[in-house]
């Protein structure tokens, strides 16, 4: 089954992969299955940095292409799935992750167990 990166495994495979489980970097390096990553998680980081959460390494998102992960566009299907998933998780840029998944029968790679409540596959990473 391909991959769908949450936020945090986008940035963790790309720059700093020991902070994941070393099956989980596997997997996601594995060429026989497509690696995607969803523009909502490129907004969600964009926002983060400019709160000052976060630092962003420069040229990022163009490491994720250069990595061969796939930009999974935000489509109105998407936005409208989103809302009517259960409230299991309030943050809109998980729901619209497992509103994506959901859709494209992807697995998240992800660290949050919240999104395990949801009827999508799972890497915990």
């Amino acid at each position: 089954m391909n991959l769908l990166l949450d936020s945090h495994a986008l940035l963790w495979a790309l720059h700093d992969p020991d902070r994941m489980d070393a099956s989980a970097v596997r997997t996601i390096r594995d060429p026989r299955q497509a690696v995607y990553f969803s523009a909502a998680s490129v907004w969600e980081l964009h926002l983060k940095a400019a709160a000052g959460k976060l630092s962003l390494p420069d040229g990022w998102v163009a490491a994720a292409h250069e990595a061969g992960f796939v930009e999974l566009a935000v489509t109105a299907a998407h936005a409208a799935a989103s809302v009517v998933l259960p409230w299991h998780h309030r943050d809109p840029f998980d729901r619209l992750l497992v509103a994506q998944a959901l859709e494209h029968d992807l697995r998240i790679a992800s660290r949050d167990s919240l999104l395990g409540s949801y009827d999508v596959a799972l890497l915990t990473v």
